[in-house]
């Protein structure tokens, strides 16, 4: 398809996408869920506009109805890939991991986002059976497509719940055939290759009160990618990612529409392990390894692992980006040869190691570590927050006070700290807020799919 012919919302190809105006603003995902505060998670709109007034302020929150929802992960309704849709991308789909809630949230206009409506998890989880909704994904067919981490008693298996795109009722279940997949997590689909790879975290039973170690030994966490038939919907390979794949979270396929290769970051192990299918099948390889650290507080053996919670690929799949959110490290790595990625920079920002480099504009050391990551589509600037998951934040960093910061890519193709940009969470009227996932209004390097 050539780009005057791509009449849908979103962009023809990477390389339009990547041509876009910069964003004057992100949504933010914050949470009251395990700080104590008795208060509704809300959506942040923060002002991303240099020479703006408010640049790097919060200038609009919107409180979502219910409290205890822990917002997580969220999407759009339309993207790149519903090439032949009628839609406009004008609705959040803002799932709650907790409550198993959706929220459909207005964002025709930018600044303001409202509620457009709400579906209770008697609806989902009655027309699914299935809890725990985690990655949004627009697919062809006006529909959207989620990642379930639990059945109806937050255990497995798991699966994917189906919305209407139009309308937003819930269709159902999206594979015609698990074929004894028990855990879900990321997900990530290439039309042109009709394949949709999940990854795994655990079962919500499993993880929702904190991380115990022994769980990893008894099995109940994952170390497994999927390949599914994107169009029969049905699992067709497994690939065990043994003792280097421990916990693979989250999934970047390359952006190249014919691409076969990409990239998943396993969690426990440290590790970034890229897929591809050379002759026909599906294989894992690790290319990236962050060894632990010792710490002399630290009650587990063999040191501090990095826990890579996040990871985002730029839209012309040169630069490649995780964090390390125990050790406090956010990475850079120049990914033109997948097979062989070379590191270009690496930004402390808070972690366990006491290597925090800081933020001029923090009223003293950070904490948390970087964790969820979001990148502009021209791949210049990549924005960070600190929150992970209520429990394992207060298992892990008591007391974790949220912040937002940015990098920028520097003339000779690195990246640092913005020092102007600086989104202090603690200081919201309603108490200290936790802040997640972040999205910006045309659409980012981890919503983006072409058909």
């Amino acid at each position: 398809m050539t780009e005057h012919e791509h009449a849908g919302p979103g962009y023809a190809s990477p390389e339009e996408a990547r041509r876009q105006p910069r964003e004057q603003v992100a949504y933010v995902a914050c949470l009251y869920e395990g700080t104590g505060i008795d208060e509704p998670d809300f959506l942040a709109v923060v002002d991303t506009e240099p020479g703006s007034d408010t640049y790097s302020e919060i200038v609009h929150r919107l409180p979502m109805p219910n409290v205890g929802d822990e917002l997580h992960h969220f999407g759009w309704n339309a993207c790149s890939s519903a090439c032949h849709s009628n839609l406009s991308r004008d609705k959040l789909i803002v799932p709650g991991f907790r409550s198993s809630r959706i929220h459909i949230v207005d964002v025709s206009d930018p600044r303001h986002p409202q509620i457009d409506h709400v579906i209770e998890p008697e609806e989902l989880t009655g027309k699914t059976g299935l809890t725990g909704p985690h990655t949004i994904h627009c697919m062809p067919g006006d529909i959207v497509t989620v990642s379930m981490l639990g059945d109806s008693d937050g255990n497995t298996p798991a699966g994917f719940a189906v919305l209407d795109a139009k309308d937003f009722s819930v269709l159902g279940r999206w594979e015609n055939d698990s074929d004894g997949v028990e855990f879900m997590y990321d997900f990530w689909y290439q039309p042109r290759a009709n394949t949709l790879v999940s990854s795994e975290w655990a079962a919500p039973n499993t993880f929702k009160d904190g991380f115990d170690p022994a769980d990893v030994a008894a099995g109940k966490y994952g170390r497994h990618l999927h390949f599914w038939d994107l169009e029969q919907k049905t699992r067709t390979q497994t690939v065990d990612l043994g003792d280097d794949g421990h916990i693979p979270l989250e999934i970047r396929w390359q952006h190249d529409p014919d691409s076969e290769q990409g990239f998943v970051g396993a969690t426990l192990s440290s590790n970034i392990i890229r897929f591809s299918r050379p002759n026909g099948h599906w294989e894992a390889e690790k290319v990236i390894d962050v060894e632990n650290q010792e710490l002399g507080a630290w009650p587990l053996k063999g040191g501090v692992p990095g826990l890579i919670t996040d990871l985002v690929l730029s839209m012309d799949d040169r630069d490649l980006f995780f964090s390390n959110w125990l050790h406090g490290d956010l990475r850079h790595y120049d990914v033109s040869d997948p097979k062989s990625p070379q590191l270009r920079s690496q930004t402390w920002l808070g972690g366990l190691l006491g290597r925090d480099g800081g933020h001029p504009k923090a009223e003293g050391p950070l904490n948390g570590g970087p964790q969820m990551l979001q990148l502009s589509l021209d791949g210049e600037r990549l924005y960070v927050t600190n929150s992970l998951y209520s429990s394992w934040d207060n298992q892990f960093y008591r007391g974790l006070n949220g912040w937002m910061t940015k990098l920028d890519r520097q003339s000779d193709g690195s990246f640092a700290v913005d020092p102007s940009f600086f989104v202090d969470f603690t200081k919201v009227d309603t108490g200290p807020a936790r802040p997640h996932e972040v999205h910006l209004p045309g659409g980012d390097c981890t919503t983006e799919i072409f058909p």
